[in-house]
């Protein structure tokens, strides 16, 4: 039985499950993290195309049942916890020397805590595909200038390159959520070097940029402390309009107006 306060909504539809397995483009000496294995919906396909597969599931119960269910295969293993809290680091390094591939149907109310959780460990990661509630994708992929591109959209593509690969109905699902859900490919190429930022104040500056949406970049900055003459020159040699909003600008200028505001 789904573990609902959980967020857990199980991919019972066996046409989408392999349809995303043709997805993931998983090769004979992968090792695959899965986050959220649940009855293991996904993980004997995976396993079935992978060196190892190693199943995260926080439930106690599930995680037993998925050990006893996937023994025979030999190359599961199952870790019950919280992804939140595990030591990704050491399941990482303990599977293999090479960055680890992750796939994840991601609990829609922790979307964004897991994958600031999975950047943090970015440099062992070569991709993560991730199946998020639609509209979180809609943001995450979002680019500069559009509505729904938010800090969310900014981190995310500050530490990788964002494709979107399928969207799924309710019916897939047991119990079907009430929305559609949107798998996305992340390629792990952070641009903080590119940029010449670095990572944790720039991710700070951006919070700042982002903390009222709606209002003007200049307003959020003098906010955060900020002088209007240093906001005003920044703004003008990164050639970011005085009335812009931080929706409005990208990446490269952001790390600019960031660089002039040191």
């Amino acid at each position: 039985m789904a573990r609902q306060k959980l967020g857990q909504h199980f991919l019972a539809d066996r046409t989408w499950r392999k349809k995303i397995l043709e997805t993931l483009g998983v090769a004979e000496n992968d090792v695959w993290i899965e986050i959220g294995a649940g009855h293991g919906e996904m993980t004997s396909l995976l396993a079935s195309r992978a060196r190892q597969v190693i199943a995260i599931e926080i439930h106690p119960p599930l995680a037993r049942r998925l050990a006893e269910t996937t023994a025979p295969l030999g190359n599961v293993r199952v870790v019950s916890g919280d992804v939140l809290e595990l030591d990704l680091a050491a399941l990482m390094s303990a599977a293999c020397d090479e960055r680890v591939h992750v796939y994840g149907n991601l609990p829609y109310y922790i979307t964004s805590d897991i994958l600031l959780r999975l950047f943090r460990f970015h440099a062992s990661i070569e991709r993560a595909v991730v199946m998020v509630q639609r509209e979180v994708a809609v943001r995450i992929a979002a680019q500069p200038g559009t509505s729904d591109y938010g800090v969310l959209s900014a981190t995310t593509q500050m530490y990788a390159r964002v494709e979107s690969l399928l969207t799924l109905p309710p019916e897939a699902f047991s119990p079907p959520p009430q929305v559609h859900s949107t798998v996305l490919r992340l390629t792990m190429a952070p641009r903080f070097h590119h940029l010449q930022v670095a990572p944790d104040e720039f991710l700070a500056f951006l919070r700042t940029c982002f903390a009222q949406k709606r209002k003007m970049l200049s307003r959020n900055l003098r906010n955060a402390g900020h002088d209007a003459p240093a906001i005003a020159a920044a703004l003008q040699a990164c050639g970011i309009s005085p009335q812009a909003r931080a929706e409005g600008v990208d990446l490269t200028r952001m790390a600019c107006l960031f660089r002039s505001l040191r």
